[in-house]
């Protein structure tokens, strides 16, 4: 039995360190795909869970694979592709802190997931199912994370969603918007950040933002993170909020 299963990306995280004279980034390699990171974390706090995914044929696939073994999530739901390669994000920072993100992901491994290789003895083992939308920019991993949602539903499973706005993957504006919809439509909880929700309707109250997507969307958890200020999390029974560590 697992306490969450996911559905999503693995890639390799090339964060610069710093930069010659020329501009040319000194880039560090490091495991991600946030809802691997979000169930290493569950596991360090003594969760069980357990991966769905697709990995590339080469030495960052197997590395991701064993990275996330080693953090005690199961991962016989990682399908390897011996025909593309794993996705790679590379992240830079502005003299400001800000994050930017570009990725070599045309396609990445993660985007050829097709329901059929997936594992459905680990939606049908776990209590809940999670997803974000990286797996819901290109085909034919959204038909295949859409089916997985629907398949999860169907079984009683509680549904837990994160955006994860990240807009150079998608086409448009407009079709990141109709995707991310999509999942708040089929959540029971939902994680998402202050400027996804600006993002979406142009709110910057993270009150309102909450009582939308418990009353138009029927979410039964809203959490909306706030950067530095922390984060709001509302319920139909009121709201609290959470400040961030010193």
């Amino acid at each position: 039995m697992y306490d969450v299963t996911a559905i999503g990306e693995l890639l390799i995280d090339f964060a610069a360190l710093s930069s010659d004279s020329a501009g040319y980034p000194t880039m560090k390699a490091n495991p991600g795909g946030a809802p691997g990171n979000f169930l290493a974390a569950l596991n360090a706090y003594g969760a069980r869970t357990a991966f769905l995914g697709k990995v590339g044929g080469d030495a960052f696939g197997t590395l991701l694979v064993r990275t996330l073994a080693d953090a005690g999530v199961e991962t016989k739901g990682i399908v390897t592709d011996d025909t593309v390669f794993t996705t790679l994000a590379f992240v830079t920072f502005s003299p400001e802190g800000d994050r930017s993100f570009s990725f070599a992901r045309k396609p990445g491994a993660d985007t050829r997931l097709l329901f059929g290789e997936l594992d459905l003895s680990l939606i049908d083992g776990a209590r809940v199912f999670h997803f974000g939308t990286l797996s819901l920019t290109d085909e034919p991993v959204r038909t295949t994370t859409q089916k997985a949602v629907a398949y999860a539903r169907e079984k009683g499973k509680m549904i837990t969603f994160d955006p994860n706005l990240r807009p150079p993957l998608w086409k448009s504006r407009e079709e990141a918007r109709e995707q991310i919809l999509w999942g708040l439509s089929r959540a029971d909880v939902v994680k998402i950040s202050d400027d996804e929700v600006e993002f979406l309707w142009g709110i910057t109250d993270e009150t309102e933002a909450a009582g939308k997507l418990l009353n138009e969307y029927g979410v039964r958890l809203a959490m909306i993170t706030l950067g530095p200020k922390g984060a709001y999390l509302a319920n139909r029974n009121g709201g609290a909020r959470a400040v961030c560590p010193p």
